[in-house]
């Protein structure tokens, strides 16, 4: 697509950071429909995709991932508009190389969990998903994107056939399970399968989203001590916890599940997402993001904590500034009163 460093290269000069989330960020614009999450947003509202990809490039993602994430044929078939499924997948990964294009930025196909694998009908639904990992790869390696990202995916099974099928375009691929429980759906330990994958040709092994920084760390950390080459984290930014490991598990005031429309008061602050980013840069993961719930103000403070200076931070914070909590030459004498019940 150009002359810029690849991703496999880039990896050898320090961490790359991917922002990802764009699901839930374009949804909580009102631009997606939760529960199903299919991006209906690329053919209706293009330039809604093409600002989140300038945003989080400003904020400082090396990569700008095409928004073909749940577009593919189950869930478009679910919500009634398969018939679009090739032009939506275009359209997405159009937007993200002009972006990349423009910015000099990777760009990623993004490819998912596809709710097709089915281990009672295992034969019959590996069939059903290599097809749907092939279409939506060959469309990417056709608009020339850098690599593929694979993620969400719960079954080492299905993850073995989405790097079969990138490999077969002869494309870096990212692999990233979501480890919602302790061990894959189809019943593998989450280090065995990275380590597999690894072994099968993935070029970086990882885990995105389902756990919050606080309880996906010590799991990178095994991932770290067990496998050589490049690793990722891309947690998403809750406050997850031992006894609720994954957002899925996360309850309301009353009880009740918090997922996803309650998950707000679980977020993370900008200061929690840099310290992650920090300490994942110490464990020596070399692919570090923020999945759904991110938002361009986390990636940020990710770049930031990763010693960056991003066109965003121009205007990162600066509260010395403030009227009432700033430096002398910004606080007014009348006003020191009325700061007691602030600090």
């Amino acid at each position: 697509m150009s002359s810029k460093i690849g991703l496999l290269e880039k990896l050898q000069n320090g961490p790359v950071l991917c922002a990802e989330g764009y699901v839930f960020e374009l949804e909580r614009r009102g631009y997606i429909k939760a529960g199903a999450y299919v991006p209906e947003v690329v053919v209706d509202h293009p330039e809604a995709v093409r600002q989140l990809h300038e945003e989080f490039v400003r904020a400082g993602s090396d990569i700008v991932v095409a928004l073909t994430y749940y577009a593919h044929r189950e869930k478009l078939k679910a919500i009634g508009r398969e018939d679009e499924l090739e032009s939506m997948n275009r359209k997405a990964l159009q937007i993200a190389n002009e972006v990349g294009k423009k910015h000099g930025s990777l760009v990623a196909g993004n490819i998912c969990n596809t709710w097709a694998y089915d281990l009672a009908n295992k034969d019959k639904s590996e069939k059903e998903v290599r097809k749907q990992y092939t279409e939506q790869v060959e469309w990417a390696a056709e608009a020339g994107i850098d690599f593929v990202l694979a993620e969400t995916i719960e079954y080492l099974g299905e993850a073995l056939i989405a790097l079969e099928v990138i490999k077969k375009f002869n494309l870096p691929a990212v692999i990233n399970f979501t480890p919602i429980y302790e061990k894959s759906k189809d019943g593998y330990d989450w280090i065995e399968a990275c380590k597999t994958l690894k072994e099968n040709g993935a070029d970086v092994v990882g885990f995105n989203c389902g756990r919050g920084p606080a309880t996906l760390l010590p799991l990178v950390k095994k991932l770290r001590d067990a496998v050589d080459g490049p690793i990722a984290a891309v947690p998403v930014p809750y406050h997850t916890t031992n006894e609720h490991p994954s957002f899925q598990f996360l309850k309301d005031e009353n009880g009740q599940s918090a997922y996803t429309l309650g998950l707000d008061r679980f977020i993370c602050t900008r200061h929690e997402t840099a310290e992650f980013a920090k300490q994942a840069d110490d464990l020596g993961v070399d692919y570090i993001g923020l999945c759904c719930g991110a938002a361009p103000h986390h990636i940020r403070a990710v770049a930031e904590a990763l010693g960056r200076v991003t066109p965003a931070s121009k205007y990162s914070p600066d509260l010395s500034q403030h009227a009432l909590l700033g430096t002398a030459a910004f606080v007014k004498q009348s006003e020191k009163q009325f700061l007691e019940q602030w600090i």
